[in-house]
C-alpha cells in the first residue's frame, strides 16, 4: 500500500491537500456515519467518522486516534476500501481514505457530531453527503465495496 504523508504545502502551487483518513464502521448490512454540527464549515451535512492525518502518523494510526476522539471507542482498522481525491470549489483539496471497520470495543459516545447514525447501505442515498463522498456513497449502495 502506498503511503501518503501529510503535507499541507501543495508544491504545484494550487489548492492547499489536506490528507485524511475515514472509517467505514460496518454493523451487519449498516455502516455508522455523522452529521456536521450548524457551526461547522458544510453545516448539517454527513460523512464518515476519521479526520486529518497528522505528521508522522500513517492513515491507519490516524484513524484509530481519530475514532477514539470522536466516538470514544478502540477500533481494530482493517483493509482500505478505496482512495479518492476531491478538489472543493472553495478552492480547498483533500486526500480521503477510507478504511473498513468490522471490530472495535467500547460504546459509541458522540464527542463532536451533531448526530451519528446506523444507516443500511442501501439507504444512504437519501442523506446529504459531503461532496467528496458522493461517488463512494453511490457505490456502497449498490453493493460494490462492502
Amino acid at each position: 500500500m502506498e503511503e501518503a504523508q501529510p503535507n499541507s504545502n501543495n508544491r504545484s502551487g494550487g489548492p492547499a491537500l489536506r490528507f485524511v483518513a475515514a472509517a467505514l464502521i460496518v454493523r451487519g448490512g449498516e455502516v455508522l456515519i455523522g452529521q456536521r454540527r450548524p457551526e461547522q464549515p458544510m453545516a448539517h451535512q454527513w460523512e464518515f467518522p476519521g479526520g486529518k492525518i497528522e505528521p508522522g502518523e500513517s492513515p491507519e494510526q490516524a484513524l484509530a486516534r481519530e475514532l477514539h476522539e470522536e466516538l470514544g471507542i478502540s477500533a481494530t482498522i482493517g483493509a482500505r476500501v478505496t482512495r479518492v481525491r476531491h478538489n472543493y470549489r472553495h478552492g480547498g483539496a483533500v486526500d480521503l481514505q477510507f478504511f473498513a471497520v468490522h471490530e472495535f470495543s467500547g460504546e459509541i459516545v458522540n464527542h463532536i457530531y451533531q448526530q451519528v447514525r446506523w444507516v443500511r447501505l442501501d439507504d444512504l442515498p437519501g442523506y446529504d453527503f459531503l461532496p467528496a463522498d458522493r461517488d463512494l456513497i453511490r457505490d456502497l449502495a449498490a453493493g460494490k465495496l462492502l
